[in-house]
């Protein structure tokens, strides 16, 4: 017979989200159990020594902006710092090189960033001023529906309406990254930046809907820099973990959830590989993604509506991410000063940045002048290594589904991660081959067999296109982290506000279920 425990909420699956919403219903007094397939806590927001001892790289995500200007940070509403969190704000925020000898740097002081624009073109640094103030005044009005669930306050639309330039950010995030860029800045360098910085979410900078990432991206790293936390992502989690533990929660890893257990039409708990079953009384949240969800219970259990949405889930672009131990940190010459940047950004041209998503669209790897993300984390973070020793991050951006089919990712994978690598070398010489100790390759199909929340490579949960946003995600009428099957709440990246190191879903789905339960939400203190 399977053993059985019970709790109040069971949680299936342990990324930041999911901590995050045990990590409120323990505050308001509930027993919570956490169940993780992996050994380790975090999803996402992992850190691992995949090259060599002491050499710890964040596996995934590595910035963590948005969570800063969260109620759950920014009001103490969980005090992480408590539990170890701490994070660094590095100066410089990003370099990023060109081909022709020139740079754009963002600097934490906006003057300074203004004036590595105007090297080009003094409009442009004008135009950087006023983008930067702009969003300024309507930030606080985009992160309060964010962390609001959708229906539970104003929607977007109805804040911007009371906003004295609302109807101004109602066609300006109804356009595309690419139109806000264009119709702002004239100078080809200052606009292959801003289309890179743009593309951080793993959106294509020309998709409609998307204009509010030409500002709130660049805009959170003037503010936030590449935010880190300090000695890797994984320090979210495992601070997550000490105060839930803390507030008499349970967290159980190596258990792979396999099954939801229905009862009377109800979901009451989920069955793990070894037959455990672990059930709620008050209720089960998911963070499985939810392409997978739908096979865990009875396909007349899933409405129609529901199912047609899931069937026809897109992923996006896919994340490429290759990791190297190395004997030196990533330097660049820049106006007669060495700089040592944390991270830094190549895009070619603006031509190559609106390449991403047709290349994506078609299923083409481009490994030609390819756009890269790249950290040097222990620049800013010498605990991350060994003394006088550095980890390097290549990201790049492809498809997941090939026209061979996305097994071929096995054998051009280590292809794809030696062109990403040689494009960094073009522009940081430092990095030769002899100073590079080890490595370790993660295709987009990697990730996804690293963590199934990965489905089809896509880091964020799936793409946030119009039709997987806001009150559509991941399905219309099922976008308040309630799912059709009762007792079942879901939370993570497939649900508002979507992916990135937010802990929107987490807090989201948290608020939601504590209102069901007639449990007033425990806000700071």
């Amino acid at each position: 017979m399977a053993m059985s425990e019970t709790y109040d909420v069971v949680i299936a699956g342990a990324g930041h989200n999911s901590l995050i919403t045990a990590a409120y219903l323990a505050k308001a007094g509930l027993s919570c159990l956490v169940i993780e397939g992996r050994e380790t806590v975090g999803g996402n927001t992992a850190t691992d020594e995949v090259t060599l001892p002491g050499f710890r790289h964040d596996t995934c995500s590595t910035a963590h902006n948005l969570i800063q200007a969260s109620p759950i940070l920014r009001d103490g509403e969980l005090p992480l710092g408590d539990y170890g969190l701490d994070y660094i704000l590095p100066d410089p925020v990003i370099h990023m090189p060109f081909a022709d000898g020139t740079s754009i740097t963002q600097w934490r002081d906006i003057e300074r960033t203004a004036a590595e624009f105007a090297r080009f073109s003094e409009a442009d640094a004008r135009a950087y001023r006023t983008l930067i103030a702009d969003y300024a005044t309507v930030a606080p009005v985009f992160a309060a529906a964010s962390y609001t669930p959708i229906g539970f306050g104003p929607s977007l639309a109805d804040r911007l309406a009371e906003h004295p330039d609302g109807a101004i950010w109602q066609r300006r995030i109804a356009l595309s990254a690419w139109d806000i860029i264009r119709g702002s800045f004239e100078h080809e360098r200052v606009r292959a930046f801003l289309l890179w910085m743009a593309m951080m979410t793993m959106v294509p900078p020309e998709q409609a809907m998307s204009g509010r990432l030409a500002y709130s991206l660049v805009a959170g790293r003037q503010k936030w820099s590449w935010t880190l936390p300090r000695g890797g992502s994984a320090a979210l989690p495992q601070a997550l973990a000490g105060y839930i533990e803390a507030h008499g929660g349970a967290i159980r890893t190596g258990a792979w959830v396999k099954r939801l257990v229905m009862e009377g039409g109800r979901c009451t708990g989920v069955e793990c590989a070894d037959g455990t079953i672990y059930r709620g009384r008050k209720a089960v949240v998911s963070t499985i993604h939810v392409k997978d969800l739908l096979g865990m219970a009875p396909e007349t259990a899933w409405p129609g509506d529901f199912r047609e949405a899931i069937d026809s889930w897109q992923s996006g672009i896919a994340m490429f991410a290759a990791h190297y131990a190395t004997q030196v940190p990533l330097t660049f010459e820049a106006h007669g000063e060495t700089i040592t940047p944390s991270a830094v950004g190549i895009m070619p041209s603006v031509d190559r940045a609106l390449q991403v998503g047709s290349d994506v669209a078609r299923g083409r790897v481009n490994t030609d002048d390819p756009p890269l993300l790249v950290m040097c984390s222990t620049s800013a973070d010498p605990s991350r290594a060994p003394f006088g020793h550095h980890t390097v991050k290549v990201v790049g951006f492809h498809p997941y589904d090939l026209p061979e089919g996305a097994s071929r990712w096995d054998a051009i994978k280590d292809g794809v991660a030696q062109a990403n690598l040689r494009q960094l070398q073009r522009f940081a010489p430092g990095l030769t081959d002899s100073t590079i100790l080890a490595s370790h390759v993660k295709s987009p199909l990697d990730l996804e067999r690293l963590n199934p929340h990965n489905w089809h490579g896509s880091c964020h949960g799936g793409a946030q296109i119009p039709a997987q946003a806001g009150g559509l995600r991941p399905a219309a009428g099922w976008a308040q982290h309630r799912m059709p099957i009762p007792g079942l709440y879901q939370t993570g990246a497939t649900t508002h506000p979507g992916g990135s190191v937010s802990g929107g879903p987490g807090r989201n789905a948290a608020m939601v279920l504590l209102s069901d339960l007639g449990i007033p939400f425990p806000s700071a203190g």
